[in-house]
């Protein structure tokens, strides 16, 4: 499904990551771990388009995704990819319901088939009773599944997380590890997961540390 081969990123003369090479499977749980600073953010971010790689290819579900630009890559990575950020990243001015379906409507879907789709998966992850709610008038752990709502509207077969529990209490934070391995086990997603949390990391199928920009 994904494969990275000998990534290379540089901020200034700032080496962030040194050769990257990593393979994962259709329907894979894969955590990424290591300290701060050891790139594991960036190589997110690059393998889920939203930044570009000095040198080295990756491809995604047969798609070289360095031979994409513009409208071509925006529309891939909005088609083809999900993503759960530690602090949410929707937007306070919509309620649940309407920050769900914004990859939808970027799509150009049918509102119809879009409202019905979020509502589907609302209610999936218990927010049924919460589809008017502004984020300010949600839980942290209801911010995020609505996040993980979100990121399943296009029904992309990657998700990409960014230390999804980092911002969640204790109980919040097991109910959406669990949440994890069900959408790889229900929706068939293939899932990436930046995490410092030794217990979500210890729940995937595989364990990638990463150290000073290098896979060890």
């Amino acid at each position: 499904m994904i494969k990275a081969s000998e990534i290379t990123k540089s901020f200034g003369n700032l080496k962030v990551l040194k050769g990257i090479s990593l393979e994962i499977a259709a329907g894979e749980v894969v955590s990424v771990v290591g300290p701060s600073g050891a790139g594991k953010t960036t190589l997110l971010q690059i393998l889920g388009t939203l930044s570009k790689q000095d040198t080295g290819n990756i491809t995604i579900n047969g798609i070289r995704t360095n031979q994409l630009n513009g409208n071509k890559l925006a529309r891939f990575r909005n088609q083809n990819i999900g993503f759960v950020f530690q602090f949410h990243q929707l937007l306070p001015e919509f309620n649940a319901l309407e920050n769900v379906c914004i990859p939808g409507f970027i799509a150009n879907r049918p509102r119809n088939e879009v409202e019905e789709k979020a509502k589907e998966l609302l209610d999936f992850l218990g927010l049924l009773e919460r589809l008017d709610h502004k984020p300010s008038e949600l839980s942290g752990g209801e911010q995020q599944r609505v996040a993980v709502a979100r990121a399943l509207i296009n029904d992309p077969e990657v998700i990409l997380a960014d230390e999804p529990s980092g911002n969640l209490d204790t109980e919040n934070k097991q109910e959406l590890h669990k949440l994890f391995i069900t959408l790889r086990d229900r929706f068939q997603k293939t899932l990436v997961i930046v995490t410092h949390d030794r217990s979500l990391a210890e729940m995937a199928d595989r364990i990638i540390s990463m150290k000073d920009g290098l896979i060890v």
